[in-house]
């Protein structure tokens, strides 16, 4: 199964200069629990951003740049082979968390989308792409704790193709 991993505002914002623009600790910890023992998959800005590969998880990284990354990093340089280890293993599940030229890229074949919706307006320079309502059914909504570090309303939401 190919799933899109994010967090988005009300306009779509993913990213300004490299980073979120917002901190919301329950988000990250959701990110870590659903990516723990699972592949993720990533751009190079993304992983760049990062600061590194993430621990206890097969970090992928899509791109076309001859940048040299860790022995423990798998760079591959087309989708097709996403698309691929999928249909080999359709049991498992393939974790694509950015960045939006990634996203713009594989939306058409995702499965699945957890995103982390945030009921508020931030600045930006990276916005996950529109999608049809009519392709996806929202299939969980849980509301996030706002509290002194988590300070925005938020929701988990989960959508699955139709």
């Amino acid at each position: 199964m190919i799933s899109l991993l994010l967090a988005m505002d009300r306009n779509h914002v993913i990213g300004l200069n490299n980073e979120m623009p917002w901190h919301l600790p329950k988000d990250l910890r959701f990110f870590k629990e659903k990516t723990t023992g699972n592949t993720i998959i990533m751009g190079r800005k993304t992983y760049d951003s990062m600061g590194g590969a993430l621990p206890n998880r097969e970090n992928v990284v899509l791109t076309k740049s001859k940048t040299d990354f860790p022995e423990h990093v798998k760079v591959i340089d087309q989708l097709q082979t996403v698309v691929e280890w999928n249909t080999d293993n359709p049991d498992k599940e393939y974790f694509i968390i950015g960045g939006g030229n990634i996203f713009n890229q594989v939306i058409d074949i995702a499965d699945r989308m957890y995103i982390t919706w945030i009921d508020e307006e931030f600045d930006g320079d990276t916005f996950f792409p529109s999608f049809s309502e009519g392709e996806w059914e929202l299939t969980a909504k849980v509301k996030g704790e706002r509290n002194e570090t988590n300070p925005y309303d938020y929701y988990f939401l989960q959508y699955d193709r139709k």
